[in-house]
């Protein structure tokens, strides 16, 4: 009988008090620790190293548009556009957005056709710091097209 329990009894305030500051620190109890630069720019090669397989993407018919500058990473416009005709014989069959940065590289991939008239896509993607971005596109012929652009993130969007 040396052991003896003590019991403390909270008041309600305490027990708010407390309890808001468990709920606070549970996030950072939870998250993984994040990827590293290496880390994350290695998970981008290896994405893109799987995507272009043995073939080496020319800088040609792409462009990339996106602010040079986005104040909030949670919503960066970007517009995609592919030089091609886009008829039967010619045309560009998907494009992908990456991110050299964020926790998951593929940002968003199209897949396209001729009845889409125009090979240029558009949305919004979260950045999660500053970072490259990078458009990929097949063409029905199977060469491949790429284009960066480095955007500073000034407030980040993703986390990680």
């Amino acid at each position: 009988m040396g052991n003896r329990i003590k019991i403390e009894v909270l008041d309600r305030r305490q027990f708010v008090v407390q309890s808001a500051a468990a709920a606070a620190m549970l996030p950072m109890l939870l998250r993984s620790a994040p990827l590293t630069a290496q880390e994350r720019s290695q998970s981008f090669d290896v994405v893109f190293s799987r995507l272009t397989g043995p073939l080496k993407p020319e800088e040609a018919l792409i462009s990339i548009e996106l602010p040079d500058v986005a104040e909030n990473g949670n919503t960066v416009p970007y517009l995609v556009a592919v030089q091609s005709p886009m008829t039967a014989a010619s045309y560009v069959k998907t494009v992908h957005v990456l991110s050299t940065e964020n926790p998951q590289v593929i940002v968003a991939t199209f897949h396209l056709s001729p009845e889409n008239g125009k090979a240029v896509v558009a949305s919004r993607m979260r950045l999660a710091r500053t970072q490259d971005v990078v458009a990929l596109a097949e063409l029905s012929d199977g060469r491949l097209v790429v284009a960066r652009k480095n955007v500073t993130v000034t407030i980040g969007g993703c986390g990680g």
